[in-house]
């Protein structure tokens, strides 16, 4: 009996570690895949129909076949020489011309010989990078169907840069790109209680943001952690410059650490997982970085940014790179376990399927640091931070 518990207790353990921290969004965390696992796909072939009989062949042939006869048997006839052809059947013999094409199947390859379905498989893949930068593709072919609508190409996103749009801003106008003043909140120690959902499964858990600062260096560092599951942690180390955070290198650790590492000299970000580079410029930020960067924006300038003021910035992941856009939503005052909090709430509403949202309250009284932040996956999942106490680091 005392083993059959040992083994119980241990089985339990690795499922809630499993099920916790793989399911915790920490931070800006990548949305899950529809499908756990790789995703297979099929493709079928279209086979020209096997060509038609001659009917010259067909005619010449049923004019030199022999008639059944219905009445009484008769011998066999004597074997005889092969006629020779007439020219009517050496005509019929002779290779027909080429037929023409047909059309075009949707299962049959592109230019590029790969598939519809494999296109479709691969453009559904989610992983980063899927949420890498777009991927241009050959022009149309300039012939249409009859009554066919064009395709519209998505517009360019910028490549770099923060972008701030005014309230009311249509989306053909375009956004401030000057490089906005910052002020970096002083280095702090920020403790969280968690709340959430993870796989269904309810759980409650603890959460540290470390963030450091001497003017030249920063480094940032959130981990939760949980009783008999483990913890999961983010960090966030690079340079301050007049524009706010650098960063140079960005990790992810569960299971299993995956980072990314960003290169100003060769302007790219690459990554451990092995998944297709992204472009490194001025303003582009991780995961962990982007909140800090975003409350350095608004402690700099507090009167620019009214609700419904739009701040898109390149944010990077352990995995991929993609544009995010947060919307000033207004002051809220929060009743959180460190008491009577008042804030200015942010929000990330979803671009795509699968995106989570993600909305984040920040403290003036704090050089405008999280207070709360809440994740919410598209199936229902969610993590909820709620600070209960900050002190130096």
């Amino acid at each position: 009996m005392p083993r059959r518990a040992l083994l119980t207790i241990t089985a339990l353990v690795l499922a809630l570690h499993w099920l916790v921290l793989g399911g915790i969004p920490l931070a800006w965390d990548t949305s899950p895949a529809p499908t756990a696992g790789k995703v297979f796909s099929t493709r079928s072939i279209a086979l020209p129909p096997p060509p038609a009989a001659p009917v010259a062949a067909v005619a010449a042939v049923a004019a030199v076949a022999p008639a059944p006869v219905a009445a009484k048997p008769r011998p066999a006839p004597r074997p005889r020489p092969p006629a020779r052809p007439t020219p009517q059947q050496t005509a019929a013999e002779a290779p027909s011309p080429a037929a023409p094409a047909l059309p075009e199947s949707p299962s049959e390859p592109d230019a590029a010989g790969a598939s519809p379905v494999e296109r479709a498989t691969h453009d559904g893949d989610v992983s980063p990078v899927a949420q890498a930068e777009p991927v241009a593709t050959a022009p149309a072919p300039a012939a249409s169907a009859p009554g066919a609508p064009a395709s519209v190409p998505e517009p360019a996103e910028p490549a770099a840069g923060v972008d701030i749009a005014a309230p009311g801003a249509g989306a053909g106008t375009p956004a401030s790109t000057a490089p906005p003043p910052v002020r970096l909140p002083p280095s702090t120690r920020l403790a969280f209680d968690v709340n959430g959902q993870a796989k269904k499964f309810a759980y409650s858990a603890r959460a540290e943001l470390l963030w450091q600062h001497d003017g030249s260096r920063y480094e940032a560092r959130q981990e939760i952690s949980a009783f008999l599951v483990g913890t999961r942690a983010q960090r966030s180390a690079g340079a301050v410059t007049a524009q706010g955070l650098l960063p140079e290198r960005f990790s992810d650790r569960a299971r299993s650490e995956q980072a990314a590492h960003f290169d100003y000299t060769k302007g790219r970000v690459t990554f451990s997982a092995n998944t297709p580079e992204a472009p490194a410029a001025p303003g582009v930020q991780d995961r962990l970085s982007v909140f800090i960067q975003l409350g350095a924006l608004l402690a700099a300038d507090p009167g620019r940014f009214v609700p419904g003021t739009r701040i898109t910035l390149n944010t990077v992941s352990a995995r991929s790179a993609d544009r995010w856009t947060f919307t000033i939503e207004g002051p809220e005052t929060l009743e959180l376990p460190v008491g009577t909090t008042p804030t200015l709430k942010l929000q990330r509403l979803p671009r795509k399927d699968y995106d989570q949202k993600a909305e984040l309250w920040v403290a003036p009284a704090l050089g405008y640091l999280p207070v709360r932040i809440r994740l919410t996956q598209a199936n229902g999942d969610y993590a909820d931070l709620q600070l209960r106490s900050s002190s130096p680091p």
